[in-house]
């Protein structure tokens, strides 16, 4: 690829006509499948270099906007749960060197700004809703197992432990029904905790504890096809939803 005809050089002259310089969005978009805890990863053009979605604020964007235009495009979804969790500010967050080298861009080509602060989002979809899609600068959008990661560009493997940390501080108060199927059942519930634990529980005690903080709904079908015993499916008080939905127009 020429590279003065790199996608990179026009989209990044667009970014610095129309949007905010020295700001971004990170978002970090967790799914659950397959008992596993997967986050969405794209991959550069022409390289094997992986990174988080991720993009810029328009002038006239709201920042809470902008990240669920971000998060919209790569998982086509029109109804998101997104969480601000944390500010990437430091000096010197990562190699500038290094990233672009791995990344193949004509930096010669690209308006550049030495810094870039960021702004982390993570969000909780469902795995079997979304439909991973790439953007202008890269060529695959896929799902990753959380203990599977890639070293990925810039900071995001830093990113993604810090969306995690959040998370798990905070587990109790977060609308998982967006990560699970609708209905699931305890054991499936169970499995999502551990694997944002990262640690493994007691069924009897988990049971008890779904059961006595009146967050579920038990339904009358049992989940059919399981080697054991069918379980009763569940699903989440309608309390649970907590959906940030991007501003009209924007």
């Amino acid at each position: 690829m020429n590279k003065y005809n790199h996608p990179g050089v026009p989209y990044f002259q667009h970014v610095s006509e129309h949007c905010i310089h020295y700001m971004s969005i990170d978002g970090v978009i967790f799914g659950f499948s397959e008992n596993q805890l997967k986050v969405l990863l794209l991959r550069w053009k022409g390289t094997d270099e992986w990174s988080l979605p991720g993009g810029f604020i328009y002038k006239l964007e709201s920042v809470d906007a902008a990240a669920g235009r971000i998060v919209q495009e790569r998982t086509g979804l029109n109804q998101l749960y997104l969480k601000q969790f944390h500010v990437f500010g430091d000096a010197n967050r990562y190699d500038q060197a290094d990233t672009w080298q791995r990344t193949k861009m004509p930096l010669e080509g690209i308006k550049w700004s030495e810094r870039t602060i960021s702004i982390g989002y993570y969000a909780l979809v469902n795995y079997s809703k979304v439909t991973p899609m790439p953007d202008l600068i890269t060529d695959e959008c896929r799902w990753w197992n959380i203990q599977d990661l890639p070293r990925l560009l810039f900071d995001h493997n830093h990113i993604i432990e810090v969306a995690l940390h959040s998370l798990r501080r905070e587990l109790n108060e977060q609308p998982l029904n967006h990560l699970l199927p609708d209905p699931f059942t305890i054991p499936e519930l169970q499995r999502l905790h551990e694997c944002i634990l990262g640690t493994a529980l007691d069924s009897r005690n988990f049971y008890k504890k779904m059961l006595a903080s009146g967050q579920l709904e038990r339904l009358p079908e049992r989940r059919s096809g399981t080697s054991h015993k069918a379980p009763y499916l569940y699903r989440f008080q309608e309390t649970q939803s907590g959906e940030i939905l991007p501003e009209p127009g924007t």
